[in-house]
């Protein structure tokens, strides 16, 4: 009985894994700190070419 509910258990851990990768997360997706330096510097790009570009009234 014992080599059963062993196996049994073993069986349902892994499909409870295989579930959990399957459902979608919350989470949101890491960004690393250089990568958010990185955006950050590009929008503040963005937005300084913007405004140049913008005539003057």
């Amino acid at each position: 009985m014992n080599r059963k509910k062993k196996i049994n258990d073993t069986l349902k851990k892994r499909a409870k894994k295989a579930n959990a990768k399957n459902q979608k997360t919350n989470k949101p997706r890491y960004i690393s700190k250089a990568e958010r330096a990185a955006i950050e510097e590009q929008q503040a790009n963005e937005t300084t070419n913007d405004s140049a570009k913008a005539p003057a009234e």
